[in-house]
């Protein structure tokens, strides 16, 4: 079984988030054209609470996934872990987040694709709500393709979409849904928790989004919808989320909620 990832401090903020705040500014508005930054990050706020932002340009950075070191076969399990690999093997970790939800036993509990090659098959069974969010219907995946484009899709749109992807995650519940709040989600529900979440704003644009504070789905499918003019947008976790930057530091739920996880999203630097 995977070992539990190590502490890491929460960064103040560093001199480019600072210098990057006026660019996330286009974050919130829908239809906007790409920033100039093929990787950019910073804090935004949405109805009092704030949030880590990275928006990744896939025509000049490669976002991959990642679950066990090729050579050992064991799991990578924690964001530090992944990034000494990436040192040991000449590729410097510019951005890391988690994945999607995964089982007891630390293994994905939907569709996982790594360079290609499917791990995990999709998972369209429809299991009862009450069991974990993954079951929060419907759920779906981000996925993306050899052509270097990526989407969010339902389950049931991916897999009548039939492509095949060269990295992908399954996960749920989905956000947005063509513009729309996922019908599941109430307002005022109590369940607050950190959470992260992914949207693709074009083929070539995509958003990874971590709540600094616990929210509910309503609030956090808003912020997607409302600030970052997403319209289909996908929930990666809940408590124990987090995003790294190079330079910044995490971002997202505390160092002592996280636990291991089964699936990284990375950007190393390029050669």
């Amino acid at each position: 079984m995977a070992s539990s990832p190590p502490l890491h401090p929460r960064p103040r903020h560093s001199r480019w988030q600072r210098a990057l705040l006026p660019l996330l500014l286009l974050f919130g508005a829908p239809g906007c054209a790409p920033t100039a930054q093929a990787l950019a990050s910073g804090e935004i706020a949405f109805e009092g609470q704030n949030y880590r932002i990275v928006h990744v340009d896939l025509r000049r950075e490669t976002l991959s996934l990642h679950w066990r070191d090729p050579q050992s076969g064991q799991p990578f399990s924690s964001i530090e872990t992944l990034r000494q690999w990436g040192e040991q093997h000449g590729r410097h970790l510019l951005f890391a987040a988690n994945a999607g939800i995964y089982d007891h036993k630390f293994a994905p509990l939907g569709l996982y694709v790594e360079n290609g090659k499917t791990v995990v098959p999709l998972n369209l069974a429809h299991g009862n709500p009450a069991s974990g969010n993954f079951s929060l219907l419907p759920n779906g995946v981000f996925a993306v393709y050899p052509d270097g484009h990526a989407a969010v899709r339902t389950s049931a749109a991916f897999k009548a979409d039939g492509k095949s992807a060269k990295w992908a995650t399954q996960s749920g519940p989905m956000l947005l849904i063509d513009g729309k709040l996922n019908e599941q989600f109430v307002d005022d529900s109590s369940s607050l928790k950190w959470r992260s979440g992914v949207c693709v704003k074009t083929p070539t644009e995509v958003v990874f989004a971590v709540s600094e504070a616990p929210v509910n789905f309503h609030t956090f499918g808003r912020l997607f919808r409302d600030k970052l003019g997403c319209r289909d947008a996908l929930y990666l976790d809940g408590s124990i989320s987090q995003l790294y930057v190079d330079g910044e530091g995490y971002a997202g739920a505390p160092a002592f909620m996280v636990k291991p996880y089964a699936g990284i999203f990375a950007v190393f630097a390029k050669p």
